[in-house]
């Protein structure tokens, strides 16, 4: 179901947990007023629909004007809102903010020394989980405290207070660069995939250094660390420097390892971390280390102390689901490989309302990729099909574009000698639209348009061919790309062998894994 048929209010709800649900209802009940009993009647109506009828509702409850409904539904989402913030006060970030907001109250009731006592409190927890943008928020509150408290020999703790305060802006003011890096670079990521040529390349460098800060690694504290590590290992990836990808999605792990409260506090960077090192480790064939990365993962989601929030839970979905699926592609056991499908693909049509469009995407064209590896042709297609039929035309062209030639491989296999025709012109007007129009896809359309008309003879020097084409591109900076999305050349092997794709590529999946060393950042 598409988010665009859901509004705020009932998104809010469908995100509930039953422990949430059950906590906001009993709260509703203590106040016995015609109003809550509205937004009681509101609330168990939702609960119950996947969609929010409002001429059915309304039917249902006449007492309830149509004018009334939308400030109804205004004040249940703030009443729900207020619920939760007491059950998720174990967040440090809320518990922080709630000493801050205590301390606030208690300034302004001009009781200075109990508003000290519990910004120091706060500011105790800051230090210990870096949670930088909230200390500069209590030293700013501390300023004020300072000139009330304090009657003589003020200069001291006044040096100390505005040193303290200017350290901390430069801090933050680092992790904002780092974050913006890290962003802007995921937009580009987004928009194209890997880089494509020479100009791709001159725009995402001359960014990421013109941006860059000045710094010195070992002077940088922990939050620091965590994005510029996000933001270096995301570029690298992005300009296929996968080796030194890897090296920073490792120095990112490796922040983490022997800090379990950080481990806690910062479940979503330590679970982000992990998966970029998987990923590396997955695109650089480094089977063992990517064993160990994944023994990791499972030890983050049996920690029983790490809150499991929905966005923790998705993340996990997303990461692990990834991870399995990636396991399978580097041993070349398609066979396995499609046998988790369906339950990840149930999975994510359950949690669908949540995901963003880009990760579905990479999903459904990884299913593909399985079920060609498999033989399973039909299946492939129904998944490139889910991608080719997106509305979202601008988001991941590479993807869009090798979805493109998969299909009309596919249909190949099957002998849809006419639907390749039509596949094929079609493939050829988006990568003229596109600008993606390389010497790899230049080679594969031209290959694709003679291929309805070659003769069972001609087919196999065809292949030979078409292999002899694309082999030096392999070793190419911008065309090696290509590879990343469909190991053709496993597949033409196939042909010219007369072997199964899965055969070809576990071969070579044993021989690589068995000569196999791990690499050290």
């Amino acid at each position: 179901m598409s988010k665009r048929n859901f509004d705020a209010l009932t998104l809010l709800i469908n995100a509930l947990s039953k422990a949430e649900k059950r906590n906001f209802k009993l709260l509703a009940a203590k106040t016995r007023s015609s109003e809550n009993s509205m937004f009681l009647q509101l609330f168990n109506f939702l609960d119950k629909q996947e969609v929010f009828n409002e001429l059915k509702f309304l039917a249902k409850h006449p007492e309830v004007k149509k004018g009334q409904l939308s400030n109804l539904k205004a004040h249940l989402y703030k009443q729900i809102l207020q619920s939760l913030r007491p059950l998720h006060v174990s967040d440090i970030d809320l518990h922080i903010r709630e000493q801050l907001d205590f301390a606030t109250i208690l300034f302004n009731k001009c009781l200075y020394d109990d508003s000290k006592k519990l910004l120091d409190k706060a500011k105790s927890l800051t230090l210990r989980f870096e949670r930088n943008t909230l200390l500069f928020e209590i030293l700013e509150l501390e300023k004020l405290l300072l000139t009330k408290l304090i009657k003589n020999n003020i200069e001291e703790p006044v040096f100390e207070l505005i040193s303290s305060s200017n350290e901390v802006l430069g801090k933050i003011n680092n992790i904002n660069t780092f974050k913006d890096l890290s962003l802007k670079l995921y937009s580009f990521y987004l928009k194209i995939g890997f880089i494509r040529n020479d100009k791709d390349f001159e725009v995402v460098s001359s960014f990421m250094h013109s941006t860059l800060p000045k710094f010195n690694e070992k002077d940088l504290c922990f939050e620091e660390k965590i994005h510029l590590y996000n933001a270096l290992a995301g570029y690298h990836f992005f300009i296929q420097d996968l080796q030194r990808g890897y090296s920073y999605a490792q120095k990112w792990v490796d922040l983490f390892l022997n800090e379990t409260d950080r481990q806690i506090s910062n479940t979503e960077n330590y679970l982000k971390a992990i998966n970029n090192l998987l990923v590396a480790q997955s695109k650089l064939s480094l089977f063992s280390g990517f064993k160990r990365t994944l023994a990791l993962f499972e030890e983050v989601i049996a920690n029983k102390k790490i809150i499991k929030t929905k966005n923790i839970e998705l993340l996990i979905f997303k990461y692990q689901s990834t991870s399995l699926i990636n396991k399978f592609f580097i041993l070349g056991d398609f066979k396995s490989g499609v046998g988790i499908i369906p339950s990840i693909a149930q999975e994510l049509d359950n949690k669908r309302l949540f995901l963003d469009t880009h990760y579905v995407l990479i999903f459904y064209y990884k299913f593909a990729c399985m079920y060609f590896g498999n033989a399973q042709y039909e299946h492939a297609i129904f998944w490139l099909n889910e991608i080719l039929n997106t509305k979202d035309v601008d988001l991941r062209s590479d993807v869009l574009v090798f979805a493109r030639i998969l299909n009309i491989i596919s249909h190949y296999e099957m002998d849809n000698t006419d639907l390749m025709e039509y596949n094929v012109r079609s493939t050829y007007r988006f990568l003229l639209k596109k600008g993606d129009f390389h010497r790899f896809q230049k080679a594969i359309i031209k290959f694709l348009r003679r291929m309805p008309k070659l003769t069972d003879s001609e087919l196999s020097g065809a292949f030979l061919d078409l292999k002899s084409e694309l082999l030096p591109l392999t070793k190419n900076l911008y065309e090696k790309r290509s590879f990343i999305y469909f190991d053709i050349i496993s597949w033409l092997e196939s042909k010219i062998e007369g072997r199964t794709v899965q055969e070809v590529i576990r071969e070579k999946a044993s021989s690589l894994l068995g000569q196999e060393i791990d690499l050290e950042p």
